[in-house]
């Protein structure tokens, strides 16, 4: 690698944040949460990572009955909060700084995995294909059109979820937008059939994401707010018609909230759609841009030299690399990823990867 002291491991302003290099942990769901209550081994795991400038957490509910894999954390309840202490806690000893991704899963929350209550979205229209539930693999179900008055507690939720997380000790929050969960349902046109001043046109559908920013920047100020956007990814049967129009409205409309980064996917895990949402991203958004999805430390370092991005999300490289800033630096070989335990439960796969050896 070329120019490391200057480019990937030299210090950034994020928000309210100085970050000691611009390796981010991506958020990645882990379901070692039982009962959605987060515990010690995951703050083992978390901290492990702490050397990165920034750690992100999985995905974390801000509203009871929306899991979508099971054993996914929440921050609704006192219970997660304390839980959740341990992690920040860890981290924090360590040296480290952590985020917590709050989010609401919408139509990909299945009755099965929350005691029956029904999923709910932007319009009633079905994740195609099935989900993992205890009862094997299900359909998704079609799920219910939110009220005004439900979005509008939602948001509320989200506000909540954002002074439990201040309380629990994360030094921020990433709204989670992407990804087809409920926020994207509502951003990009193949979910949102809405009518009213949450569908439509593209001021109507970012209606929701911009009244959850305002409730969350008002718990934690501006400085400490991230937004994760996949303005590509079909995952989930997601699609916009116009994703480049789209990715600049968004961007220019987002300089307004002063945030602390914008986390843009920049491809599809499909690869259905494909277009440079990046250069797109970093011609209309005067913040920081945070940039994600298969990135190589080589390609992450020269986009960061060419100032196309200020920090990289690394996802399973840091899952399987908890030393993973300092096994670029030295240039040592990484541990390979072991896809069957992403989604297992205990200490295999998640806080039993090696760190280097002296």
């Amino acid at each position: 690698m070329t120019n490391t002291a200057t480019t990937l491991f030299s210090p950034v302003k994020l928000g309210d944040l100085e970050l000691p290099n611009r390796f981010v942990m991506a958020p990645l769901t882990r379901t070692r949460a039982p009962g959605h209550l987060p515990n010690a081994l995951m703050a083992e795991y978390y901290s492990q990572r702490a050397s990165t400038g920034l750690v992100i957490t999985e995905c974390t509910m801000v509203t009871e009955g929306t899991s979508s894999f099971g054993d996914d954390p929440g921050i609704y309840s006192q219970e997660q909060i304390e839980g959740w202490k341990l992690t920040t806690d860890a981290v924090h000893k360590a040296g480290g700084r952590i985020f917590m991704q709050i989010w609401h899963g919408g139509r990909a929350a299945h009755p099965l995995l929350n005691g029956g209550k029904d999923a709910v979205s932007s319009s009633a229209l079905a994740i195609e294909g099935e989900t993992h539930t205890p009862e094997g693999k299900k359909p998704y179900t079609v799920p219910r059109e939110l009220t005004v008055s439900e979005i509008k507690a939602i948001v509320n939720d989200f506000r909540q979820g954002a002074i439990n997380a201040k309380e629990a000790g994360f030094d921020g929050v990433e709204i989670h937008g992407a990804n087809g969960y409920l926020i994207d349902q509502f951003l990009r046109d193949s979910a949102n059939q809405r009518t009213d001043e949450y569908g439509g046109s593209l001021e109507n559908r970012t209606r929701f994401l911009f009244e959850v920013i305002e409730a969350v920047t008002g718990v934690f100020g501006s400085g400490r707010v991230g937004l994760r956007l996949s303005p590509l990814n079909s995952f989930q049967s997601m699609k916009d018609s116009d994703p480049i129009a789209w990715t600049h409205f968004l961007s220019e409309q987002l300089n307004r909230f002063d945030l602390a980064y914008v986390h843009l996917m920049r491809a599809d895990f499909f690869g259905l759609q494909k277009a440079d949402v990046v250069s797109v991203a970093r011609g209309a958004y005067k913040g920081h841009l945070m940039v994600n999805m298969g990135y190589s430390p080589e390609e992450a370092n020269q986009v960061i030299a060419d100032g196309q991005a200020d920090s990289v999300a690394f996802g399973t490289g840091i899952l399987a690399n908890p030393d993973f800033v300092e096994r670029v630096k030295e240039g040592a070989e990484l541990n390979l990823p072991n896809s069957d335990t992403f989604y297992t439960s205990g200490a295999e796969g998640y806080t039993d990867y090696p760190f280097m050896t002296a």
